[in-house]
């Protein structure tokens, strides 16, 4: 039992930093807007974290528990491999300020920790070749739909005076940052809910059913909740400041945009990333005034970032799998 109480203690601490992280994609925009204070924005975010409990099901924490690796060969030193291998790179990437996928660490390090105790075939090749594509997918459809997005609604405001324009969203960034902040619980969440299910689920404590139980849904988005409202300065200044410069119309198209390709993701059950798709959405916006607009250099370190996520979460969760069997095994 105390292994149990461990490992879901440690996801917690992992939901904790997924929330202090990825406040930054939830409130980058509306804080370099300057629509609201850090601590309003974090404030804002947090409930809607929670409130995503109640609204999009658990079809992302199915995947999560059952849809990446053969449940057949998991144990708790590979659960508790994965979650610690993806805490030490959030942990890290969160200190140097660096907007990772902490979805992309947990999936990196659940996995890396299946193959060095059962090899590749305890992956199920299926699972993460949908988590693959959409590393490349999401940004891109965020880019994109940003880009639209904004033309379309500076079309429509075209003859309205700029004063009037900002102030109207101003106000619209508030209805914009909710979307994305339900979206952000919705999804990164269920990743939380997703491992703890997985841990009853193997130790025999769901019977031979797997189920999502309600008290795992309240308390993984209270953690998440409250890792937003704690908040990650660096991060929200690395992307809401450091890669483009945003107006209030352009915070409210990027968070629009980013908010609604991640709902649609959450409804068809697919972990994605909410950083990847939130900086490519600012990227499309900054893209509207020309290409110089986005400062390319940012950017590129941002994707560094990306691409060495789930080899670097995978690596640490190897090796705390071989520390922790040859300990304790």
């Amino acid at each position: 039992m105390e292994i149990i109480v461990l490992i879901i203690a440690l996801a917690l601490v992992f939901d904790f930093y997924n929330g202090m992280n990825d406040a930054a994609n939830s409130i980058a925009t509306i804080v370099s807007t300057r629509v609201l204070t850090p601590f309003q924005a974090v404030a804002w975010a947090a409930f809607f974290n929670f409130v995503a409990a109640f609204a999009f099901g658990v079809s992302v924490a199915t995947t999560i528990g059952k849809g990446l690796v053969d449940v057949s060969i998991v144990d708790n030193f590979v659960i508790f491999s994965g979650i610690v291998g993806a805490i030490i790179l959030t942990a890290s990437a969160t200190h140097f300020g660096m907007p990772i996928s902490v979805s992309h660490a947990i999936i990196g390090g659940y996995g890396g920790a299946a193959i060095t105790k059962a090899g590749i075939s305890a992956i199920i090749i299926s699972g993460y070749t949908k988590i693959v594509l959409f590393i490349f997918l999401a940004p891109v459809i965020g880019l994109i739909g940003a880009y639209i997005f904004s033309i379309l609604t500076l079309w429509i405001v075209k003859n309205k005076a700029p004063r009037k324009v900002d102030k109207y969203f101003r106000k619209l960034q508030l209805l914009s940052a909710a979307v994305y902040s339900l979206s952000h619980g919705s999804n990164d969440a269920q990743k939380t809910i997703g491992i703890i299910t997985i841990v009853l689920f193997t130790n025999n404590m769901l019977g031979e059913t797997f189920y999502v139980p309600f008290w795992v849904i309240i308390l993984s988005h209270t953690v998440i909740a409250l890792g937003t409202l704690f908040g990650g300065w660096k991060v929200i200044k690395t992307l809401g400041m450091r890669v483009t410069k945003l107006t209030p119309f352009g915070g409210f198209s990027a968070e629009t945009s980013a908010g609604l390709t991640i709902i649609g993701a959450t409804m068809g059950g697919i972990p994605v990333s909410t950083t990847h798709t939130i900086t490519g959405a600012i990227i499309g916006v900054g893209s509207i005034k020309g290409f110089s607009a986005v400062r390319w250099g940012v950017a590129k370190n941002i994707l560094w970032a990306w691409v060495l996520t789930i080899p670097l979460s995978a690596f640490f969760a190897m090796l705390t799998y071989l520390i922790a069997t040859g300990i304790f095994g």
